[in-house]
């Protein structure tokens, strides 16, 4: 099967360039402006942009560079992303490689150029980079609406997944709710040598105190009023399978004894019983709360925490992530379409805008809902504004920075107390969201842990304060 290109250009000589780097395996399509609004393929490899079709011919901010890309990472989610741009506007096309797109080219374009971002380097630096998801034969094609992703957190999620769903190892999934901790469990269990066993789920959170031990391990006929009828538990039933646990750290004292013995022992007894039944149950867990500090405090059990805690799996939440927004709207729209047997394709332009701009508390489960609900009211081929509560278009003003100005200062006083300000505040926000770890916090402002240690020291922040126990 060929590998399906884009050129999105008027250029006839930058045309004849692409065309002529391209051996037989690949398909190469010229399109028009008007094409490529209305064009809608997940199966795109490469898409190459005139800079000009982008921005209309003038230098707009990052940010609408970012909200454009998005609009197009919807209709060619797998595809690589080339600007094509003559060198008196690089600082346009580097401003939208900024903002998501892979590499740019400057004109005048030879086809060897085009060789080179085929070439062996170029391959392995695309398989570590933004489309490893598609190139790498691990996943299985049904499972793509799960492991796609342009974000540097969630792929590393997805490759500790393939490490470890393929052992016996007891997994921990860790993260606030709405992020998919439920979705990974099943693709562990998927991807593991029980995959053909039973995959069972229990939300310990959902279930009443008297009767989650029953759920868990079932009961005898006759155990305690109610009980006409033996009936079995989650363990015997995940017996060679897998055992999903959600919000393990709502379970009660004596219940984590009784859990500790089954990854311990591998047996329990039904409530009532007195025979001891084996379980061979692979234990995934999740939970949205902070297990350690639970067992610090002596609320949770330490020596089943560190039984649970074998390979735990932080998940990252969707206001780190955004970058996936226009991946997962496509995937939620499919599904959308599939179930309703409606028509919308399209998610308007203002709408992804609203979502990058806001900090999602309920997650994917979140996105999901306000999808769906805008699904039911839509009455045409694209989701509007219209159909999303007004609250998520109020974020974007409500959560900009509010920067006090003092005007009796010159401007240049104001401009260096300004910049000072956003420093400090920004350096706060990486710290508390690194735990107070330098390495990942220089690594995501770009900067070396030189630089930070001198930022930390001028502005008399102490990494030691953000650090969690």
């Amino acid at each position: 099967m060929k590998r399906h290109i884009l050129v999105a250009s008027g250029n006839d000589s930058c045309i004849q360039a692409i065309k002529a780097g391209f051996n037989s395996g690949y398909l190469v399509e010229v399109i028009s402006r008007s094409d490529i609004e209305k064009i809608r393929n997940p199966n795109i490899d490469m898409v190459f942009f005139e800079i000009d079709f982008i921005d209309d011919g003038k230098e707009i901010p990052l940010e609408d560079y970012q909200v454009l890309l998005n609009n197009y990472r919807v209709s060619f989610p797998s595809a690589l992303f080339v600007i094509l741009s003559p060198i008196q506007n690089t600082k346009r096309a580097v401003l939208a490689v900024r903002a998501g797109a892979e590499v740019y080219l400057n004109y005048p374009i030879t086809s060897e150029e085009i060789k080179f971002l085929l070439d062996d380097d170029y391959k392995n630096q695309k398989t570590q980079g933004e489309l490893d998801y598609l190139r790498d034969e691990f996943w299985n094609i049904e499972d793509m609406p799960v492991t796609q992703t342009r974000s540097p957190a969630m792929k590393a999620v997805l490759n500790k997944i393939k490490s470890v769903a393929p052992t016996k190892s007891t997994v921990l999934l860790y993260g606030e709710t709405g992020t998919g901790k439920g979705v990974l469990s099943q693709l562990i269990h998927k991807y593991s040598h029980r995959k053909g066993g039973p995959y069972i789920s229990l939300h310990c959170g959902a279930i009443p105190e008297n009767l989650i031990e029953s759920e868990l391990f079932g009961h005898e006929k006759g155990s305690f009023t109610g009980a006409i009828r033996k009936k079995l538990g989650k363990f015997e039933l995940a017996h060679n399978g897998t055992i999903f646990l959600d919000e393990v750290g709502t379970i009660s004292k004596p219940l984590q004894i009784k859990l500790l013995k089954v990854l311990q022992e591998k047996s329990f007894q039904r409530v009532g019983g007195e025979t001891d039944i084996l379980s061979d149950a692979r234990i995934v867990s999740a939970t949205n709360s902070d297990l350690k500090n639970l067992a610090d405090s002596g609320d949770f059990r330490k020596d089943l925490y560190y039984r649970l805690n074998v390979f735990p799996i932080e998940v990252t939440p969707l206001r780190k992530r955004i970058e996936d927004i226009p991946v997962l709207v496509t995937n939620i729209l499919q599904r959308l379409n599939d179930i309703e047997l409606k028509n919308i394709m399209e998610v308007h332009p203002q709408v992804l805008q609203a979502f990058s701009n806001y900090l999602w508390p309920g997650n994917i489960r979140e996105l999901e809902n306000l999808m769906e609900r805008a699904y039911i009211l839509e009455n045409s081929s694209v989701l509007s504004p219209e159909s999303f509560p007004v609250e998520l278009f109020d974020s974007d003003r409500s959560q900009e920075p509010k920067v006090i100005v003092n005007t009796s200062k010159p401007l240049a006083l104001a401009r260096k107390e300004g910049v000072e300000s956003v420093e400090r505040n920004y350096l706060k926000m990486l710290l508390e969201e690194n735990k107070g770890k330098i390495n990942l916090s220089a690594k995501q402002a770009d900067i070396t842990t030189r630089q930070l240690h001198k930022l930390l020291t001028k502005y008399g922040l102490k990494k030691e304060d953000y650090k969690k126990s």
